[in-house]
């Protein structure tokens, strides 16, 4: 009897044979010609290049953003691409590497400029490309959010600090770009700050806004949703998106004070209304109520509305000592004018996908920033938003279905880690890829279609 429990005992031997590893990975390198991001990057970044220089910094900084969608996590990572010229071209060694990203960070005001007008440039032309996939593609709004998060440190690196969770390293402010249910998200802007940067900072939810918006294609930044959690529900912050002439929705966290408590207190029975599940189908134990008209907002924006919820908490939660009667209350205010309370409640909610969006960012190089100087690292979290940019966008012009909304570590592991062979003939690359991997149709389906959208 044969035993089907044993695995195959296989000898490993080096040969070259065209067997290439992250073959995957060409939807990635397919995706930064289409959209122009490697053309715009030699441009942006030609003066950081040294005279008789060999490697291009744009090809050096498109290299690293492509090692982080694979996986990598520092800069010796780019050994992976090294590894397979085939694929991504010569790749620069890593003293080369290493001295680029000192050179961009003691400049590093105008390189971020640089970068970041590549990546503007690139994002318009990707959303071209996407056409109705794109955000903003119904006519309706682009949904921003905004929210911090906390990156440890295990050494004592330039600015970090102790931070509000008591751990010790940074406190970035990123803002996100939301594909909607049918898809991921990408990063505007991913704000650097110290650890014991606060929560609440207006200055600093501003600077991260007008970096996310000139981000935005000139003809979508009137048509915009800012998400934000109560850090972003300041005065001087929302006085500042409801200026006359910004023209920008919002949405965000109210904190209850006792004058909003005392407000709650008041609504009579029947000024409920019920509120809605993920799949706006009316949820049980959960209801929203509008208390606009009982509460002193004259130092708020004019036209504010706060609308709170109410809700049974799930079993085995722990009550706050601002819930009342057993139910827990949360706020949030609006500028929108129009609307059923459910709707716009839902859709305040659903900015929980922004932790998700961090989340994967997390897993695309921003765990850890592996950089000593603080400048250098600001070079880290560029560089980081790019990879996450490259990963939505090739999701959104390759790939379809349920594969748009694969996270990093599922595209990973399905589509970019796939081996292949490279074939030469009629002055010809070919890749070919094993016929028994399950997602190798998602691979050749995926590069047919940036080749249709985008030839040569």
């Amino acid at each position: 009897m044969n035993n089907i429990a044993a695995h195959p005992q296989a000898r490993g031997v080096r040969r070259r044979t065209g067997i290439v590893s992250q073959a995957g990975g060409v939807l990635l390198t397919r995706t930064l010609r289409a959209t122009g991001l490697d053309v715009a990057l030699t441009t942006a970044l030609g003066r950081w290049r040294p005279g008789r220089a060999v490697h291009d910094p744009g090809k050096i900084i498109a290299d690293l953003a492509v090692t982080l969608a694979l996986g990598g996590d520092c800069l010796a990572g780019i050994a992976m691409l090294r590894a397979e010229p085939a694929l991504f071209g010569p790749v620069a060694s890593d003293p080369v590497v290493s001295r680029l990203v000192s050179r961009l960070a003691s400049d590093a005001p105008r390189a971020l400029k640089a970068i970041r007008s590549a990546r503007a440039a690139a994002r318009e032309r990707a959303w071209a490309l996407a056409g109705d996939a794109a955000p903003g593609a119904d006519s309706g709004l682009v949904t921003v959010d905004i929210d911090a998060t906390v990156v440890t440190s295990c050494s004592e690196k330039d600015q970090a600090t102790p931070t509000w969770k008591k751990t010790f390293g940074f406190h970035p402010l990123a803002v996100f770009a939301d594909h909607g249910p049918e898809g991921s998200g990408e990063p505007l802007a991913i704000l650097l700050r110290p650890g014991n940067a606060g929560s609440n900072t207006a200055s600093e939810h501003i600077e991260a806004t007008t970096l996310a918006l000139a981000q935005l294609p000139r003809r979508l930044r009137r048509r915009v949703l800012i998400r934000a959690d109560s850090g972003g529900g300041t005065h001087d912050f929302l006085n500042w998106l409801a200026r006359p002439g910004r023209r920008l929705a919002y949405s965000a966290g109210f904190t209850i004070t006792d004058d909003v408590q005392d407000a709650i207190l008041d609504i009579p029975a029947d000024g409920w209304t019920p509120a809605y599940d993920a799949g706006r189908q009316v949820r049980p134990g959960a209801w929203v109520a509008e208390i606009t008209g009982m509460l002193n907002l004259s130092s708020w924006p004019k036209g504010m509305r706060v609308i709170v919820r109410k809700e049974r908490p799930h079993p085995g939660a722990q009550l706050r000592f601002t819930d009342i009667d057993g139910h827990r209350f949360t706020c949030f205010a609006t500028s929108t004018r129009g609307g059923q309370l459910a709707d716009l409640e839902l859709r305040h909610r659903r900015r929980a996908r922004c932790e998700d969006r961090i989340r994967c960012a997390k897993d695309t190089g921003l765990r850890n920033l592996p950089l000593h100087g603080y400048g250098q690292n600001k070079i880290w979290c560029e560089i980081v938003a790019l990879a996450c940019e490259l990963l939505a966008w090739t999701q959104m012009l390759a790939l379809t279905g349920a594969a748009r909304r694969w996270e990093p570590r599922k595209l990973r592991l399905r589509v970019f880690s796939a081996a292949g062979r490279i074939v030469r003939g009629g002055r010809r690359l070919r890749l070919r890829i094993a016929a028994r991997w399950p997602w190798a149709g998602q691979i050749i389906t995926g590069i047919d279609r940036i080749q249709a959208l985008a030839p040569g």
